[in-house]
Formats: C-alpha cells, sequence, structure tokens
C-alpha cells in the first residue's frame, strides 16, 4: 500500500502535492490529470493506486478526497492531444493541475519517470501511484474525473462503448470505428483513429 514516506521526505518546508494523470492509452477523449494535497490528520482510509480499486470504491474515496484535501484538476482537449502529442498534453495537464491548487506547494511528487517544464521543485516516482499516498490519491480524482466525462459522452455518442471501455481500444469500441466512423471526440493522433477516418471521411456533430 502506498504511504507517506515520500511526502515526510520532502515535506519540510511546506505542503506537497501528488500528480497523477488518467487517460493516456485511449483513443478518445481528454486526458485528465489531478494534484492532491492531503492533510496529514484527515487522510481517508483505503487510498491506493486507482486500477486496484473498484469503481465503487474509486467513487466513494473521490469523494472522501475532496471533502478534506486540496484538489486541483488539469485537462488537456483531443486537439490539444493532437497538437501537441499525447506526451506533452500530459504535461501540460498536470502543470494546469498544480496550477489549480489553491495552495502552491512547496514540492510537488509526481507519478512517472519525468516531471513537466515547471517552476515548482519536485520527484517523479516511478509507480508512484502505488508507493506515495498524495500520488495515488491523485490518480483516484483523476481518473473519476475522466470516467464521469466519458459517461456523459458515451451518451453523447452511443455505439463505442464508452461507459464501459472509457474510450480504450476495447473491442467493441474498435469495432464502432470501423463501422461508425470517428467523432469529434476521437484522437487523430492514434493510428486506428486516423485510419477510421481515412475510411470515413471527416468527423461531424459533437
Amino acid at each position: 500500500m502506498p504511504d507517506l514516506v515520500y511526502e515526510t521526505r520532502h515535506g519540510i518546508h511546506g505542503p506537497v502535492a501528488g500528480v497523477d494523470e488518467a487517460g493516456r492509452g485511449p483513443l478518445a477523449g481528454p486526458v485528465v490529470a489531478a494534484a492532491v494535497i492531503l492533510d496529514p490528520a484527515c487522510v481517508p482510509a483505503g487510498i491506493d493506486d486507482s486500477k486496484a480499486l473498484t469503481a465503487a470504491k474509486r467513487t466513494a474515496l473521490h469523494d472522501a478526497i475532496l471533502g478534506c484535501a486540496r484538489v486541483g484538476i488539469g485537462i488537456c482537449t483531443v486537439e490539444e492531444i493532437d497538437r501537441l502529442n499525447i506526451f506533452w498534453a500530459t504535461m501540460l495537464a498536470m502543470t494546469r493541475a498544480v496550477a489549480a491548487l489553491d495552495l502552491r506547494p512547496a514540492f510537488v511528487l509526481v507519478d512517472g519517470n519525468r516531471c513537466p517544464d515547471w517552476e515548482h521543485a519536485s520527484e517523479a516516482v516511478v509507480g508512484g501511484d502505488a508507493r506515495c499516498l498524495s500520488i495515488a490519491a491523485a490518480s483516484i480524482v483523476a481518473k473519476h474525473h475522466r470516467d464521469a466525462m466519458m459517461i456523459e459522452l458515451d451518451a453523447l455518442h452511443p455505439g463505442y462503448g464508452w461507459a464501459s471501455n472509457k474510450g480504450y481500444a476495447a473491442k467493441v469500441h474498435q469495432q464502432a470505428l470501423r463501422t461508425l466512423g470517428p467523432t469529434p471526440h476521437h484522437r487523430r493522433s492514434f493510428a486506428p483513429v486516423a485510419q477510421a477516418e481515412l475510411d470515413f471521411g471527416p468527423a461531424v456533430g459533437v
């Protein structure tokens, strides 16, 4: 289980934020990042890597985290992903998430092997969502937020299975791309979508 070792190490001079993202791999939808500054006196029990939790547990923890921690959300749109590429869009979403906090962190812990190019003192933690409590909390918030967005988009564009696959390349999603074509929420810089657009022409609608 993740713990507060990293936060304790870097928190001498002020608050420490954990940052993680959701949505690097899907064929559709935005990439969403969250920044979380936990209150050591009010840490919800059960925080873990979002991938290790059920949807119901993530929802409960998301609500608990929002109730007692400082949280910032950063989003990069499909258009930004296609223009910047998914790596730089993810870095920008993380930067926006930290900027959205109502308290400037003294240090930032980032899941992965690279931090954004920013002015914050920071450390990249490989596998941080399973090792660092504030990063794990950020992973829960980011995934919950993005999943909710994809469920809303599923209602606008039925047939792709986004309510269940959240835009990842599940079989039902890939089949729908071949039979229905791409939507405006698909990432045209991703090969399966680019091929579908060649087959069907530009997407229409919103």
